[in-house]
């Protein structure tokens, strides 16, 4: 249930157009569906301004199935699957014809209806080919939820002036967000450029003294740039959400 959605069955019930029986019907499960091994929350949209999204790592087939059925079935129009892999979205593609997969990004998008659209830019910007995954959970994300996205890919700091050249760009751009490995270098410089905020997420990939991100984070955690917020390690998800409510704003 979206803000829109609530606000156009008020207006229905006043009009005469639905009755209040039909309004309490489709209110009944707005805090949370109950599925026994999962509890969906219907009421984020209304909270938050998107829906739950279905983090599918760590879940069974079944259990996504069960998930993502009753989202597609019941309540939610527009619904976001991360951290799927190919044989999990073959398990659950007949669940709708429009159910939509992205293999580089391993998300799987369902959207039925248009997100309203935020003001301005997100620049999504990579620093080598390998953060391509979690440049694209962001995309998926960001897209989603209604945002217009400019790509820039494979400017890291190693040829700093593939970076220079994407400067009109990055500054027309309303928030950005970095996508970085290795040493995580790249938030910081481009944050140096930009006179917008800049959100950083370190990304797994790196030789054995990136620790699995850990150094990525770390620098990015403690650039020099002002107006740097940090995500987790890989998480695109959680990047693109937080551009959206800047843009939003």
């Amino acid at each position: 249930m979206t803000p829109s959605r609530l606000t156009a069955l008020l207006e229905a019930v006043r009009s005469g157009e639905r009755s209040v029986g039909e309004a309490v019907e489709l209110l009944r499960d707005l805090p949370y569906g109950e599925l026994g091994t999962a509890k969906v929350d219907n009421h984020r949209a209304l909270r938050r301004g998107y829906p739950e999204a279905v983090l599918c790592q760590g879940k069974s087939k079944r259990q996504v199935r069960e998930i993502l059925g009753y989202m597609i079935r019941e309540r939610t129009h527009n619904v976001l699957a991360t951290r799927a892999e190919a044989d999990l979205f073959a398990a659950v593609s007949d669940l709708h014809p429009d159910l939509r997969y992205n293999a580089l990004g391993r998300t799987m998008v369902l959207q039925r209806e248009p997100s309203e659209t935020p003001e301005g830019t997100l620049a999504i910007v990579t620093a080598g080919t390998a953060d391509l995954p979690v440049a694209e959970e962001a995309y998926e994300t960001a897209c989603l939820f209604g945002a217009e996205v400019e790509r820039i890919n494979d400017v890291g700091v190693a040829g700093v002036h593939r970076l220079v050249s994407q400067l009109p760009v990055l500054r027309q751009a309303r928030v950005l967000i970095v996508v970085a490995g290795m040493e995580g270098a790249l938030a910081s410089v481009v944050a140096g450029l930009v006179n917008r905020p800049v959100i950083a997420v370190p990304t797994s990939v790196g030789y054995g003294a990136s620790f699995g991100g850990l150094a990525a984070l770390l620098t990015m955690l403690n650039g020099c740039a002002g107006g740097v917020g940090v995500v987790n390690i890989d998480n695109g998800y959680g990047a693109a959400c937080l551009a959206g409510m800047i843009l939003r704003a």
